[in-house]
C-alpha cells in the first residue's frame, strides 16, 4: 500500500485517543506521508473537511475509539471506497476494531502496511431515503443515507411512549403491518447491535443479507426475516398523524 495521504480521526473529547493520534501522525509523517487529522464525536465530523482538502486521493482511514466512532468514519468514507484501520482506544465496544494491544508497536504496523502484509475485509452496507406520498415518488426529501450496522423506523416522541403502525413492502410486495416499537433493518454486521437486543439473528460478517426485526410487536406471529441483499424494503408508517415517526 502507498500511504502518501492518510486520515486520522480519533475520538473527541478523549485524551488518550488524542495522544495516539498525535503519535501516528508524527510517525507516518517521518515516512514522507501527509496527514489530515482530527476529533470524531456527536458534535465534529472532520469527514467532510478531509474529503474536501485532501490535494490527492486519501490511501487510509487511522480511526482511533470504539465502534461508534468506525460507524461514522464507515458512513462517510466508504462512497470514496477508503479503507479503514479501526483501533479500539477509549471506546467501550470493540466489535469493529483491533484491541490497542496489538498495536503497541505502531512502527511495525506501518511496516506491514507499506510492504503490503495486510488484508481488507469487505462488509456489505445499507442505504436508505425518506420519500414524501405515495410509492410512485421516485426522488427521496431527503439526502441518501448509509449504514454499516443498521437503520431504525420507530416513533420519536419525547413526551409520550406511543406506538407505531409500519406498514413493509419488499421489492413492491406488501409482506406485513407492524404493531409495536419500530423495525430494525440491519446488516451481518449490525446483527450484534441493536437487532441482537431484540432478538433478531446474529449472522457471520462475511455473509451478504439484510435482516428486519420488530421491536417489541404486538403480534405472536411478528418474526425476524432475513432477506437476499438486492432487497428492497419500503416502510409506510400509518395513522402518524403527529410525524412522530423518525428514521
Amino acid at each position: 500500500m502507498q500511504l502518501k495521504q492518510v486520515i486520522i480521526a480519533y475520538k473527541a473529547r478523549d485524551a488518550r485517543s488524542k495522544q495516539w493520534a498525535e503519535l501516528c501522525a508524527k510517525q507516518l509523517e517521518s515516512r514522507d506521508c501527509q496527514v489530515l487529522m482530527g476529533p470524531s464525536g456527536p458534535k465534529d465530523n472532520p469527514y467532510p473537511v478531509f474529503l474536501a482538502s485532501a490535494g490527492q486521493p486519501i490511501d487510509l482511514a487511522l480511526v482511533l475509539g470504539g465502534d461508534g466512532t468506525v460507524l461514522t468514519g464507515a458512513r462517510h468514507l466508504a462512497p470514496a471506497g477508503i479503507p479503514i484501520l479501526g483501533v479500539n482506544v477509549g471506546g467501550h465496544l470493540g466489535f469493529l476494531t483491533e484491541s490497542v494491544e496489538e498495536f503497541q508497536d505502531t512502527e511495525k504496523v506501518w511496516d506491514r502496511l507499506f510492504e503490503d502484509r495486510y488484508a481488507i475485509q469487505r462488509r456489505m452496507m445499507l442505504q436508505a431515503a425518506v420519500y414524501e406520498g405515495h410509492g410512485s415518488n421516485l426522488e427521496p426529501v431527503s439526502e441518501r443515507y448509509l449504514a454499516l450496522n443498521e437503520f431504525c423506523v420507530k416513533p420519536a416522541s419525547a413526551d409520550r411512549m406511543i406506538t407505531s403502525i409500519l406498514e413493509m413492502e419488499i421489492d413492491g410486495e406488501v409482506v406485513d403491518q407492524y404493531v409495536g416499537d419500530g423495525l430494525i433493518i440491519s446488516t451481518p454486521t449490525g446483527s450484534t447491535g441493536y437487532t441482537v437486543s431484540a432478538n433478531g439473528p446474529i449472522m457471520h460478517d462475511g455473509m451478504e443479507a439484510l435482516t428486519i426485526t420488530p421491536i417489541c410487536a404486538m403480534s405472536l406471529s411478528s418474526r425476524p426475516l432475513v432477506l437476499p441483499p438486492g432487497s428492497v424494503v419500503s416502510i409506510w408508517p400509518l395513522g402518524d398523524y403527529d410525524l412522530s415517526t423518525k428514521l
